[in-house]
């Protein structure tokens, strides 16, 4: 990975920046990307775009097809770090990991700072795609304790107009999951289902500048609307974790949901626990969600 000047710097949170955290739900940290890593990040959306790496789900595209008609058909890759060696070090991108090892289990009095990964999102979002409608992150990547993270780098300005994030805050305290229903906004949201069932009147837009990292507890309620602009915003999103807690998702049938534990995840801090299971490799398959329908 290239230089980077936060690593140099030894970008980090603060006590109030970890409070805020966790009474919040969510954290931006301005300026821990460089210009350098954002530009290889948008080229390596370029080259997941048109099938560069082993993938069956990302075919080579004909080379006189230019690099924008490549993108604008994705509006996400799910698990990118299975296919690009690029991005699978960017989930482990040493001052973000760093962070993450501060505040992804801060509610926990004996917690060591142990971090692990199972998940990587590259949003693409092309002018005039939708976003997501409220949800919980929480709801698709259960932990036992609570401690699920997103950490959200944003590789363009993300502002109103061209579809940031919504967050409701302090939405997270409770740990209840709200119930959640097919929503009647098709050119706002994907086809994801909406949560339901709360004042959102306290929503704040989170407008950040490429570069800056926004950190949100897996059980904020979140959204994003639609791409009014002319311009990209495209994110790389990982979720993680506190390595010691059991991960029950995607099991097999008939495993005990209390004992199961997926192990196709990445340490990214401190030590694993659990290192003695063995770790699941990923296969050369990512999941699209196409600009034009929503899904792939």
């Amino acid at each position: 990975m290239t230089a980077n000047p936060a690593a140099e710097l030894r970008i980090t949170v603060s006590d109030e920046q970890v409070r805020f955290y966790v009474e919040q739900g969510y954290l931006v940290v301005e300026n821990a990307v460089s210009g350098q890593e954002l530009a290889e990040l948008k080229r390596d959306a370029v080259d997941l775009a048109r099938g560069k790496y082993p993938c069956e789900s990302l075919q080579p595209l004909p080379a006189d097809m230019p690099d924008d008609e490549a993108l604008h058909r994705i509006l996400c890759i799910h698990q990118p770090h299975y296919v690009s060696p690029l991005i699978r070090r960017y989930i482990q991108h040493e001052p973000i990991c760093g962070m993450l090892s501060r505040i992804a289990a801060a509610h926990l009095p004996f917690w060591d700072g142990a971090v692990k990964c199972m998940q990587s999102l590259l949003f693409v979002k092309p002018p005039g795609s939708p976003g997501q409608a409220w949800h919980q992150d929480a709801i698709y990547i259960p932990t036992r304790d609570r401690s699920l993270v997103g950490a959200w780098i944003a590789i363009d300005d993300a502002t109103v107009e061209n579809g940031c994030l919504w967050v409701l805050p302090g939405s997270h305290k409770t740990g209840y999951l709200f119930p959640q229903r097919a929503h009647d906004q098709p050119g706002e949201f994907d086809f994801a289902l909406e949560s339901y069932g709360f004042d959102d009147s306290a929503e704040v837009p989170v407008e950040v500048q490429a570069g800056s990292v926004v950190f949100f507890n897996g059980y904020i309620l979140h959204r994003s609307c639609q791409n009014r602009s002319e311009i990209y915003r495209r994110v790389l999103v990982s979720h993680h974790m506190n390595a010691w807690s059991l991960l029950p998702w995607q099991l097999p049938e008939g495993t005990d949901a209390a004992g199961g534990d997926y192990r196709c995840v990445v340490p990214v801090a401190g030590e694993d626990p659990y290192a003695w299971k063995g770790y699941a490799e990923p296969d050369n398959h990512v999941w699209l969600r196409t600009s034009e329908s929503g899904e792939g």
